[in-house]
């Protein structure tokens, strides 16, 4: 008995037509669709501050439009977090459209992750499981949609449905886990930001399809894609998305703790990994949450600084502001300068010629990033260095947001669910928790023997992914062989990351180990300042940090080049 859950949304963005094309691409139970996003939380708080009525992903409402009449024509359940703020009012939308469109869709949704905003927060809300979506479907809903739960939940709740797990099977519970893990980055399974992608052929890459994960009753799952679209499943691209946004090996939830160190990837055919062996744990007792709210007022001008004496001029303009902004009386709270040196020398065109200096500041006024700044850098048009201009006119300043986290008690959380009928029916609390607490680090494989060696990418052999949690940053590093594990192991320490990376030398940083996997993934803590809202960073979600870590040069013996 299988369950064939589909996923059609990554992000809120994602490709629209992808709701089309996985209900008319091949068999499906479950269609899944992620919404949420920490910054999208934040996007959907301040479009409610306009309109209470809003607050969920307009965007799937539209896809419904076709979607639903697709859907109950094939028996597709419809399971996604695109509510939002706001799921009981997308639900009576999906009633509205299917009442529009002549269909006898049941709806259903799951509520009670919205907590009590706090210190001036837009949006609070706890991160609910998947038994609220199982009751759901029990009830006979068609289309379920929920708040704020976890990415996973979107397969745990139908797992927990269609197999009539107890809330106690953790086994079976963690499979479901990594298995939604691996769906809900949509094409991010299937070859989408793929490490190795310049190893296959390069037509596979332009249109990836969405992953579909065929479940079985003890847990395991086969991942793979609708026949006939493009991208690549195999361990390597299962691998990555399991790295993703994760950390060490227990992977906690509402429903159950995870272990990561336990997965088992096997190829089975093309396009095909199965995943087994997963082992679960009772989950802990507290529920993460997350916070979203403004953090005051932003801006940024970027100074394009051509040619000769790159340095100089950089050291002249940044002179030129801050004079200008103390005689001023309004230099803002956080100032943060940036030379990107993309100038080279003797250069064929202008722009190849040029550097990149950011200036970025923050104020909880608007009034310090305004036209107190924009004046200071205009003024100089004709009185700073030779060649100055900027990219873009500077603005008037704008808002950004800060997310946060923080940990609730299960018990105090009411998740509901709400079901076709109207019925309200109360999710209970698990009955068995276990605190978090690390895992011993396991025993390393030998080191490879001494021989020579050759100074090269680091990404020549292993592949990467990172992304972001708050105002963290994770990058998972990982092998293909055997021989390639012993020498990564030993040679990627925390000490060996922080040079290879210097942004991170002052920072903490962890190193989880997870041998399985023949994987590394690294904790970078406060690397993204306030999270990606705020935009501290060049690169706010750190998606590329991985990426900068393969380009850096290592000694790699030269037996597995």
């Amino acid at each position: 008995m299988v369950l064939r859950v589909g996923n059609a949304s990554g992000f809120y963005g994602d490709r629209f037509d992808a709701v089309r094309e996985m209900l008319t691409g091949g068999e499906l139970d479950v269609l899944t669709g992620d919404y949420l996003a920490e910054l999208t939380m934040l996007i959907l708080g301040r479009d409610q501050l306009k309109d209470p009525a809003a607050g969920y992903a307009k965007t799937f409402l539209r896809q419904m439009e076709e979607g639903l009449g697709l859907a109950h024509e094939r028996g597709v359940r419809i399971v996604t977090n695109a509510g939002g703020l706001n799921p009981a009012g997308l639900a009576g939308a999906l009633r509205a459209l299917a009442d529009r469109l002549g269909l006898p869709v049941r709806v259903a949704h799951v509520e009670g992750d919205r907590l009590p905003a706090r210190d001036g927060a837009l949006a609070a809300n706890a991160y609910l499981g998947g038994a609220g979506i199982a009751a759901c479907l029990t009830a006979g809903a068609d289309v379920v949609v929920t708040g704020r739960v976890t990415d996973a939940a979107l397969v745990t709740g139908p797992a927990q449905w269609h197999f009539g797990w107890g809330p106690e099977e953790y086994d079976r519970l963690a499979g479901a886990v990594v298995a939604g893990h691996v769906l809900e980055c949509g094409t991010q399974a299937t070859g989408g930001n793929y490490a190795f992608f310049r190893e296959h052929d390069p037509r596979l890459f332009r249109r990836p399809g969405f992953p579909v994960a065929e479940l079985h009753e003890d847990g395991s799952s086969v991942i793979t894609k609708h026949p006939g679209t493009g991208g690549l499943v195999d361990v390597g691209t299962v691998t990555a998305q399991l790295l993703y946004e994760t950390a060490g090996a227990r992977y906690a939830g509402p429903d159950v703790t995870a272990r990561l160190d336990t997965v088992r990837l096997t190829r089975e055919a093309p396009d095909r990994v199965r995943v087994e062996g997963v082992r679960g744990e009772a989950p802990p007792p507290t529920l993460k949450a997350g916070l979203s709210r403004l953090g005051g007022f932003r801006n940024e001008v970027v100074f394009v600084l051509t040619g000769l004496d790159v340095e100089a001029k950089a050291a002249l303009v940044r002179d030129q502001i801050e004079d200008a902004l103390a005689r001023g009386g309004s230099r803002p709270a956080e100032v943060r300068w940036e030379l990107a040196r993309t100038d080279r020398p003797d250069a064929g065109t202008e722009e190849t010629a040029s550097a990149l200096l950011r200036l970025v500041v923050r104020d909880p006024g608007p009034d310090a990033v305004g036209r107190a700044l924009t004046g200071a850098a205009i003024e100089l048009a004709l009185a700073s260095y030779p060649g100055f201009h900027v990219t873009a006119p500077p603005g008037r300043g704008a808002p950004y947001g800060v997310f946060e986290t923080a940990y609730v008690d299960a018990a105090e959380v009411p998740h509901t669910a709400v079901l076709p009928d109207g019925t309200r029916q109360g999710i209970p609390v698990p009955a068995r928790t276990r605190a978090l607490e690390p895992v011993p680090e396991p025993e390393l494989p030998e080191p490879p023997a001494e021989g020579p060696v050759r100074r090269v990418p680091l990404g020549r052999i292993a592949g990467a992914r990172s992304g972001d949690k708050g105002g963290d940053a994770n990058v998972g590093v990982w092998v293909r062989t055997d021989e390639e594990w012993r020498w990564l192991v030993h040679a990627l320490t925390v000490d060996r990351f922080r040079a290879l990376l210097p942004e991170t030398a002052d920072l903490p940083v962890t190193r989880h180990v997870l041998p399985n996997l023949r994987a590394l993934n690294f904790t970078v803590a406060g690397i993204l300042g306030e999270g990606v809202a705020s935009q501290a960073r060049f690169d706010p979600q750190a998606k590329a940090l991985g990426e900068w870590l393969r380009s850096r040069h290592v000694d790699v013996p030269e037996e597995l080049l």
